[in-house]
């Protein structure tokens, strides 16, 4: 891959690769498209170009936690959800309560949430969470009972569109997934009662490095 044909073929081929994957490719996984030895550098180099080519339209090219991908930008996602008026899954607080404390103080036992909640913590808000893929074991406390220590997944920073946890937002706009309390039906409900609201925990609550 020494000339610029074979460069801008190296391109295309990345870039189609990329329009048509259903999820984030990593640079690993788009080596694997050529037989060729091709360095990482140079793919990021050439991702960084696709990224710039594509600037200011509607489709944009998106470094994520697992890899790359292309996506709407925002503002075009009015229009596209007339396409699609099926409304996206939202969250009972006990949920996004949860999702925030192992967010931004993992890894954590659900003791430690529990604590922190002043509540316990129903094993459906945490199914919800590990069913969804946003959560995941990452090992047991060294304590008797050795509880599982939770942790974020790489998912859950992809499906918030994130490269790492030092991108997570204020605590509070977590909040604009929660179901307000007067709707019956809640994804993941614990019943509780007294729980805080997200702001109210905002300043105990600082997110971690990775």
């Amino acid at each position: 891959m020494s000339t610029i044909t074979d460069l801008n073929y190296l391109k295309i081929v990345l870039e189609t690769a990329l329009l048509t994957a259903t999820e984030p490719l990593s640079v690993s996984q788009l080596k694997k498209l050529f037989t060729e030895d091709i360095k990482a550098s140079l793919l990021n180099d050439i991702l960084e170009d696709i990224q710039a080519d594509w600037r200011g339209r509607g489709v944009e090219l998106v470094k994520l936690a697992s890899g790359w991908r292309f996506r709407a930008r925002a503002e075009f996602t009015p229009y596209l959800s007339r396409l699609n008026p099926e409304k996206p899954p939202r969250y009972s607080r006990a949920v996004m309560e949860t999702l925030a404390i192992i967010a931004y103080k993992q890894p954590v036992t659900r003791g430690d949430i529990e604590s922190i909640r002043g509540v316990s913590v129903s094993t459906s808000v945490m199914q919800t969470l590990l069913e969804r893929g946003w959560i995941e074991v990452i090992g047991h406390k060294d304590v008797p009972g050795r509880p599982g220590l939770y942790a974020t997944t790489r998912k859950f920073l992809d499906d918030l569109g994130f490269v790492s946890l030092r991108d997570l937002p204020p605590l509070a706009d977590l909040g604009t997934l929660v179901i307000p309390d007067a709707q019956p039906q809640e994804i993941g409900s614990d019943d509780a009662e007294d729980t805080l609201p997200l702001d109210d925990e905002a300043d105990n609550l600082e997110p971690q490095a990775e």
